[in-house]
């Protein structure tokens, strides 16, 4: 970079000199006196010098550019601001945001030439100097607040050598930067005791508020400050704040800017004790900062009142729960996935409290099981009324039982979501493939954490649990199911849900199938002590599912309601056990408690259908649930995928499980088979494809995807 700024510096100096060349050679043309000449082509090249020697060393500038980040709410509230290096507080001043009354009272008493002046008042440096020779010492400085700006930037002891660099460094900053920036950077940066620095991170320590609107004893003391910082802090020294404040409002009567009643009547006031930042939300605030780094400002999708009752409701439950748990609990508006509260902990000070639970992955026992219907529904192999025997079954070494150890016999695929049937869960996943439905959740965003095998079969166990997935993760899967399967990234700035909502995302499972399963969930009893949502007026229909983790380690309850989708997980943050709690007992009531509070706090909450719709009765076909009837299921490509081909030469091998020998089709077209017998598809160039794969019996199953190549 110094030997870019070299080479550039002295490419300057010999564009100079070539024009102070010309300069006196048509000088000499003219036949001007030699030394008039002489003296104009010294005066070019001094300039050239300077020229040259401002743009070899600049000002810098961008140290002032490093400031906090302060995260504000979808309405513009400040939540929370994190301090720069060292602890300090910086915060990036705005002028359009700051009283005007302020800024006039300011460069009337530090700088009144400020407007006028080049960085440096010839005016102000006469009478200093006359000043220092009349008394015998320095009576008054000539620093401009350009002039302090540029000490601002580069401290150094207060010698005369140092004011002169300043004089030059002031005048650098007037040719870069319009006399407001300058202003704003010098409000930037002002030190204002302790570590503050900047108007706004003094407005805040001292007012609690942004300095936007200000009594004049605040103006005059957020002048006052940065002239002693240290001897004048309110918290450590009040009289001098309150002497200095003084002198400033005497100052400002005196040029006419408030009457001398209203000066004496501020002086008045005493001095402030300091407040402590805004520090709510805080790991909400932390992911939206994450999500636009290195801006002064944020403005995250975060509702304020509900972050706040959620944040209540949270360390409530917590609390009845006893020493040692935590509670987290995240409400996404479906409508470009924005997040509207994140309840980290139910409390930094319990254990476990500085984690953000809401990105930890844990066991989500069985509140993956409406995904696991709904792809069965997609392929045709269920409907909510097909029958299924809840009986004890083996499936190659698994036996899954069902959480009170009692089977009911045969039952629909509705009653055995709606109470949570384990067997007939794993029987479904069977026929809808284990690594098929872990390839989805990934494929949708889900990422899940899967179990270490020697071999690529993730298991069965996968219906209940046996993978690992984060709240976030898991409200990501419930609002796809929210917003006809389709599958989006959550959004945590209000930037981030405008691209959101103009972005189209792969489908999870189909619309048909998504409404089917939550108006199945919106039928499944409700907590204890809740009336049913049919027999309230106005109280959100909830289509809602429980978890509970292997060992009772993980109590979840998520659902879907008017727009919104809201997961709530409570556990220890060690992953010790809690015997006998489930996600019924522990998590559900404050899932219900959150959708009331966001039905009650936001008025856009949608209002809920009068009676849910009847279940279609199921085809003869699918009466009753027979795997050994299912048709072929696609591993790879998923439904709807995008896949890269990077060479005409090189194909893709096609996975497909079923019965017996399977054979491919392309648009209709049979696929080949590479010597060891699999399937190797090679398309003839971008574009959209269906794939079908047909097994002994006839049964087909279909997806379509879209091949990319570099070229299109």
């Amino acid at each position: 970079m110094i030997a870019g700024a070299l080479r550039r510096g002295a490419a300057t100096c010999k564009r100079i000199a070539g024009r102070g060349a010309a300069l006196r050679r048509a000088l000499v043309a003219r036949r001007w006196p030699r030394r008039g000449a002489v003296a104009l082509g010294a005066v070019a090249g001094t300039l050239g010098l300077l020229l040259a020697l401002d743009a070899l060393f600049p000002p810098p500038i961008e140290r002032g550019r490093v400031v906090s980040t302060v995260v504000a709410d979808r309405e513009g509230r400040a939540l929370r601001a994190f301090p720069v290096e060292d602890g300090r507080w910086r915060l990036a001043a705005d002028l359009t945001r700051l009283d005007p009354d302020f800024v006039e009272a300011l460069i009337a008493v530090e700088d009144a030439r400020f407007r006028s002046h080049p960085g440096v008042d010839p005016l102000a440096v006469v009478r200093a100097g006359l000043s220092a020779v009349s008394a015998g010492r320095i009576v008054s400085g000539a620093s401009t607040i350009t002039m302090q700006t540029a000490r601002l930037l580069e401290p150094r002891p207060r010698t005369l050598g140092s004011k002169v660099i300043e004089m030059v460094r002031a005048v650098q900053l007037e040719r870069r930067l319009s006399k407001d920036e300058i202003l704003e950077l010098y409000l930037t940066l002002t030190p204002y005791g302790g570590n503050l620095q900047g108007v706004r991170a003094a407005s805040w320590a001292w007012f609690d508020r942004e300095p936007d609107e200000l009594t004049p004893d605040q103006i005059a003391l957020l002048i006052a400050l940065p002239q002693a910082p240290e001897a004048r802090r309110p918290d450590l020294e009040p009289d001098n704040a309150v002497a200095a404040r003084r002198a400033i409002l005497m100052r400002l009567a005196a040029a006419g800017l408030i009457s001398e009643s209203r000066a004496e009547e501020a002086a008045g006031e005493p001095a402030p004790a300091r407040h402590a930042f805004p520090a709510e939300a805080w790991h909400a605030s932390a992911a939206a900062r994450a999500a636009e780094p290195g801006a002064a400002e944020v403005r995250s999708t975060l509702d304020s009142r509900l972050q706040r009752e959620l944040e209540r409701l949270a360390l409530g439950a917590a609390e009845r729960a006893g020493d040692g748990v935590q509670v987290s609990v995240l409400a996404v508006e479906i409508e470009g996935r924005a997040v509207r509260a994140s309840v980290g902990s139910a409390s930094r000070n319990r254990a476990g409290g500085w984690i953000d639970l809401t990105t930890r992955a844990r066991s989500p026992g069985s509140t993956l099981k409406p995904l696991i219907y709904a792809m069965a529904f997609d392929d045709g192999v269920a409907a909510a009324t097909t029958r299924i025997e809840d009986l004890p079954r083996r499936f190659a070494g698994y036996r899954p039982e069902n959480f009170d150890r009692t089977f009911r016999g045969e039952v629909t695929i509705a009653e055995a979501l709606q109470h949570s049937l384990n067997v007939p869960a794993v029987h479904v996943l069977d026929a809808v493939g284990a690594n098929r439905f872990a390839a989805a959740l990934a494929f949708a965003g889900g990422e899940p954490v899967l179990p270490e095998s020697h071999d690529s079969d993730v298991g069965l166990a996968l219906a209940l649990g046996g993978l690992g997935l984060s709240v976030r993760e898991l409200a990501l899967l419930y609002a796809a199911l929210g917003d006809g399967g389709e599958a989006l990234p959550l959004a945590w700035t209000e930037a981030e849900a405008a691209r959101v909502r103009a972005m189209s995302g792969p489908h999870l499972v189909s619309a048909e199938s998504a409404d089917e399963i939550l108006d199945i969930l919106e039928r499944a009893p409700a907590p204890p002590g809740r009336m049913p949502a049919s027999l309230t007026a106005n109280a959100p229909r909830i289509a809602f599912k429980t978890g509970t983790s292997y060992g009772f380690r993980d109590a979840w309850a998520a659902g879907v309601a008017g727009g919104y989708a809201i997961v709530v997980w409570t556990g220890r943050p060690d992953g010790a056990p809690r015997p006998g709690v489930t996600g019924r007992e522990a998590a559900l009531p404050l899932l219900f408690d959150a959708f009331d509070a966001a039905a009650r706090l936001d008025p856009d909450f949608a209002t809920p259908h009068s009676v849910p719709r009847a279940l279609e009765r199921a085809p003869a076909t699918l009466a009753a649930f027979n795997r050994e009837d299912a048709p072929p299921q696609i591993l790879f490509p998923p439904e709807n995928a995008e896949i890269w081909m990077d060479s005409e030469e090189r194909g893709f091998v096609l996975a497909a499980r079923g019965e017996g020998e399977l054979a491919w089709y392309a648009d209709g077209r049979p696929v080949a088979r590479d010597p060891g017998g699999a399937p190797v598809w090679s398309p003839h160039g971008p574009g959209f494809f269906e794939l079908t794969v047909v097994d002994a019996a006839g049964r087909a199953a279909r997806t379509r995807v879209r091949v990319r190549t570099p070229s299109g």
